[in-house]
């Protein structure tokens, strides 16, 4: 039942009510801005979408980005696989409904979904989606919500312990929510602000925090403390591990790193984290690439090869499982602190940490603190710079001994006096990670869960307006963003230097631009900031059709323009594109493009007059190929080095040799002729005993089908050849 309280929030103990109460204070027309990705609160936004279904009057609009969905298989042999994988991973995680609906185009004509973000790929077909998507950068996301109407948003929470709480956590998603409310509060507009309590996210604190009275209504049930949606890890392969080894020679030591989700960003984090643990292997991995001597040469002078003594600081806009590992590599460790010119001396080298010296007052005088506000103490006391019992009053500094001096560094009687009774010994509250929101594995949110207090909280969960730009406070965060990596993948890359990333010629979005035009930006501000985009050479486009490459003449659309081109990196090597000429950012990506390719780019080049027509491919770089990647990197697959699954995996072994076999089998399956299929399952010998842990789980022990009978014949083949098989078959 309800439980009214005298100010907001109201808090209710049942989804139905809380829809109900909704369409009680805003009437039919809703338009409802969800937090992308985990942050939603999946139970409320579906029985207010099956409201709208069964009343026409309703009319519903969600606003959104990655609407995250379970796989589906495809056939009963996919089903066979995916759905014991589906029911372990994501339990009772319930399905977000009006996305399945979107998948299957059958929403309602009275309910619209608008996104700014798709899981790649997965709307490429899909008209009403395509018609529907919002292009804007992610720091601009909140706003053009706000624009569109919003009038509803939700948000799945946490609290701090049982029973009634003052103040809840953002947990997963401080990303734009913050800026909206605030934006929605400012209005006057009629409006909600609802939070749905799930005890199973992690309690983030700092910026993620939120008083209770944010919230008009909270939902507080146990029934809706369901499994969190998380991401299985993708295999990392050979050509991704290029592409992580090549980078992760680019990050200084002492800097900034953002990486994402996914195999590459994987790669890089394996990368890195093998540089401070294993550097031997690390310098071996290297020098198996062969790399030229000038890109050697341009990786030590960005970036380098040694293990990290200052270690990085993490400011991205996602945080994935990958800066956990660096953390516990000890890879992430350098701490950030919130007051610029405290920054500014550490950077320096004039201020240690771990022991600050009388001297650092002396310093942030000279460096251009004078008079301190109540908002510079309040940080730095937060900080540590000053002891607990220093108070600031007016214009004075109140000292533990009851002595008052003037609140000003410029001030020599000041500084000598704080420097006797009032300075701290060491810096606290220091941040490895700024990041705007979380999604990964299951096993990020335990880790984060468990994580002990102190440690968790070097972590800052905070909106993206403050991770994703500089304009909020320019000088802290060119201070905290010192050496600044950020890396990002891209699908193409032309040879004027614009990349692809978001969507495709014909005008289809395959995801949205996110965060990385932002980040692209940041890196030509900062002095000593640097854009990686991460782009495979070529496509290998499977289904008989023949590769194509990533590196392209020209291209009808780009998520990147050619004035800020940068870093591109390939699994063939580094382009340095950052002011050079249109002929020299021509020929480095050509240097770096799959050898199949190169005279085809070239030749366009010389065309268009963009490469003198006398030049000729160096031949240092016309040995990248496929072939000769394996054989380079090949010996460290077999000696554990190279991984497929570098930051774990929530497949079993043998889910893995299945899921491997199962796509090999799914090709021949479809070039092979009916008949000669039909005669393989009719002539199939007997399975070997140590293939019944692979049959059990697919449920062909007992094949009752010429259909699953064909599959299983497969199936044993590709084991075999796989070694996952011993004996001989039958």
């Amino acid at each position: 039942m309800p439980t009214q309280c005298t100010t907001k929030p109201l808090i209710l103990d049942h989804i139905e009510q809380c829809v109900d109460e909704i369409i009680q204070r805003l009437g039919k027309e809703i338009r409802v801005g969800l937090p992308l990705g985990l942050g939603k609160p999946p139970e409320l936004i579906n029985a207010l979408y099956l409201r709208a279904k069964a009343d026409p009057s309703i009319n519903l609009t969600i606003l959104t980005a990655l609407s995250l969905e379970k796989p589906v298989a495809g056939s009963a042999v996919e089903a066979a696989f995916l759905t014991p994988f589906v029911e372990r991973v994501w339990a009772d995680c319930p399905d977000l409904l009006y996305a399945v609906d979107a998948t299957n185009s059958q929403l309602p004509a009275n309910v619209k979904v608008q996104e700014f973000f798709f899981k790649p790929g997965s709307r490429m077909n899909n008209l009403a989606a395509q018609q529907n998507y919002v292009s804007t950068n992610y720091t601009t996301a909140a706003r053009d919500i706000f624009n569109m109407g919003c009038n509803l948003t939700m948000q799945a929470v946490c609290k701090p312990g049982d029973g009634p709480a003052t103040h809840y956590s953002l947990s997963c998603n401080p990303d734009t929510s913050i800026e909206l409310v605030r934006m929605l509060q400012a209005s006057g507009r009629t409006h909600l602000v609802v939070g749905v309590v799930n005890q199973r996210l992690p309690f983030m604190g700092h910026s993620a925090v939120v008083p209770a009275n944010v919230f008009d209504v909270v939902v507080d049930h146990s029934r809706y403390y369901t499994t969190l949606f998380s991401t299985p890890k993708l295999p990392v392969d050979l050509a991704d591990y290029a592409l992580g080894f090549y980078t992760s020679a680019l990050v200084k030591d002492g800097g900034t790193l953002q990486v994402g989700i996914g195999a590459l960003g994987d790669a890089v984090v394996h990368a890195l984290a093998l540089r401070q643990t294993d550097n031997s292997n690390y310098c071996n991995v290297l020098n198996a690439l062969n790399r030229p001597n000038a890109s050697q040469v341009f990786a030590e002078q960005i970036g380098g090869h040694t293990p990290f003594d200052g270690g990085l600081y993490g400011a991205t806009e996602m945080f994935v499982d990958g800066f956990l590992h660096l953390m516990q590599t000890g890879v992430l460790k350098r701490k950030v602190y919130g007051h610029w010119a405290l920054q500014k001396l550490i950077n320096l080298g004039r201020c240690n940490p771990q022991q600050l010296e009388p001297t650092v007052l002396d310093d942030l005088a000279e460096i251009g603190v004078r008079e301190i506000s109540p908002d510079d103490f309040s940080v730095l006391k937060q900080h540590g710079l000053f002891k607990e019992g220093v108070l600031h009053e007016g214009v004075w500094l109140v000292l533990p001994n009851g002595q008052r001096v003037l609140a000003n560094f410029a001030d020599k009687s000041t500084r000598i006096a704080l420097q006797a009774s009032g300075l701290g010994r060491s810096l606290k509250q220091g941040i490895v990670l700024h990041a705007g929101f979380f999604l990964g594995p299951g096993s990020m949110y335990s880790t984060l869960s468990n994580m002990p207090e102190t440690e968790r909280d070097s972590i800052h969960m905070l909106g993206v307006e403050h991770v994703n730009q500089l304009d909020l406070n320019p000088v802290l965060y060119s201070e905290q963003r010192t050496h600044a990596r950020f890396i990002n993948t891209g699908i193409m890359v032309t040879l004027g230097g614009a990349v692809v990333s978001d969507g495709l010629d014909d005008g289809r979005v395959i995801s949205g631009v996110g965060g990385q035009y932002n980040f692209v930006s940041m890196a030509h501000k900062l002095p000593t900031g640097r854009s990686i985009l991460m782009i495979r050479a070529v496509r290998e486009n499977g289904q008989g059709d023949a590769p194509s490459s990533n590196i392209v003449f020209s291209y009808g659309h780009c998520t990147i323009p050619r004035h800020l081109r940068d870093i591109v990196v390939t699994e063939y090597g580094v382009a340095d594109l950052r002011g050079k000429s249109d002929s020299q950012v021509a020929k480095a990506l050509i240097h770096i493009a799959d050898a199949r390719f190169q005279a085809d780019l070239l030749a366009q080049a010389k065309k268009a007059g963009k490469i003198e027509s006398d030049y000729e491919i160096p031949a240092e770089f016309l040995n990248n190929t496929p072939g000769a990647l394996n054989s380079s990197l090949g010996q460290f697959v077999g000696s554990g080095v190279l991984a497929p699954f570098p930051l774990g995996s929530d497949f079993t072994p043998v889910e893995w040799a299945l899921a491997k076999a199962l796509k090999r089998v799914k090709a021949r399956a479809a070039s092979t002729p009916k008949w000669k299929l039909a005669m393989k399952a009719l002539l199939a010998a007997n399975p070997p005993a140590s293939a019944q842990p692979f049959l059990e789980r697919m449920n062909l022990l007992q094949p009752d089908s010429i259909e699953t009978k064909v599959v299983r014949a497969l199936l044993l083949e590709e084991l075999k050849a796989q070694g996952e098989i011993n004996e001989a078959l039958g």
